[in-house]
């Protein structure tokens, strides 16, 4: 029976993933300080800044936010109680329900967006060349191709 061996990792590798590592627990830090200055969750800020894109269904806001539909009913309550949701029925099939930003929703969205200073502000110092080829590394390692929308379909 044939094994398969994993390779060895060199030291670049284990360097470039923990630095992936540390840039992604610098973003979420400051996304949560950032949804914590608007008395939110960081998973009440990532549904509220989905949403301010585009009306969707609970369903789909579960696929895209990895959670069970259960726990987006909770929270999709709770930003209705706060006047930043509402529920709407889908004009394509009104047995389903969906949630949208409401305009006070809109524009507390944009402030988060607006307040997250950690990557916007390194990445400005790259040129547009550095940019668009660390974009497309990006995407590639997730699975897309250079020209796509990346391999994650959910831009969050």
């Amino acid at each position: 029976m044939a094994t398969h061996k994993r390779p060895r990792i060199d030291p670049l590798t284990v360097e470039v993933v923990e630095l992936i590592g540390t840039v992604v627990a610098r973003y979420h830090e400051e996304y949560e300080d950032a949804a914590a200055e608007h008395a939110l969750t960081g998973a009440q800020a990532r549904m509220l800044s989905l949403l301010s894109l585009e009306p969707l269904p609970m369903r789909r806001l579960a696929q895209k936010l990895r959670c069970e539909p259960s726990n987006v009913t909770g929270i999709v309550d709770r930003l209705e109680t706060r006047g930043l949701v509402e529920r709407r029925p889908d004009p394509a099939d009104r047995r389903v329900k969906l949630a949208a930003a409401t305009a006070e929703g809109r524009r507390i969205a944009g402030g988060l967006r607006d307040s997250l200073d950690f990557a916007r502000e390194p990445l400005a110092e790259l040129s547009d060349q550095e940019r668009l080829a660390l974009r497309d590394l990006l995407r590639r390692m997730l699975g897309g191709t250079p020209g796509d929308a990346g391999g994650t379909g959910d831009g969050a």
